[in-house]
């Protein structure tokens, strides 16, 4: 049965999608600590970050560079950070997250309640800088 990052990438389940190639798909998190907060996975659904393949790993890194770099040119931040928690959801992915400080990528911080509107605009914004 397929999981929820699978259920989002085949439009299963609606999403803030950033951008996506034949391997790759990136999108908001619903529950993001900063404005900007993505989600990068590979469309393989392999549950542990370290289980996957080489080549599907460091794509992975690749494309998460190429929408960090989109993310840095529309939201106003010092550094984008990457995290990978792994425990969630058994799906690897990794979180791209807009930082000013430290304390900004801090999980246990509450999380941002944006309007739907808000999500499309920022969603949209990084999108068209993605390259």
């Amino acid at each position: 049965m397929p999981g929820i990052f699978s259920k989002i990438i085949s439009g299963q389940i609606p999403c803030y999608k950033i951008a996506e190639d034949e391997n790759y798909f990136s999108f908001l998190d619903i529950a993001p600590l900063t404005k900007g907060h993505t989600l990068v996975v590979p469309k393989k659904e392999v549950d542990y970050i370290f289980d996957l393949d080489n080549k599907t790993y460091l794509g992975l890194m690749d494309f998460s560079k190429r929408v960090s770099l989109a993310i840095k040119s529309t939201i106003n931040c010092n550094r984008i950070s990457m995290q990978v928690i792994g425990l969630e959801v058994p799906h690897a992915h990794v979180h791209l997250i807009p930082i000013s400080t430290v304390n900004d990528c801090n999980f246990s911080n509450a999380k941002l309640k944006l309007s739907k509107e808000e999500f499309e605009e920022i969603a949209n914004s990084i999108a068209l800088n993605f390259k």
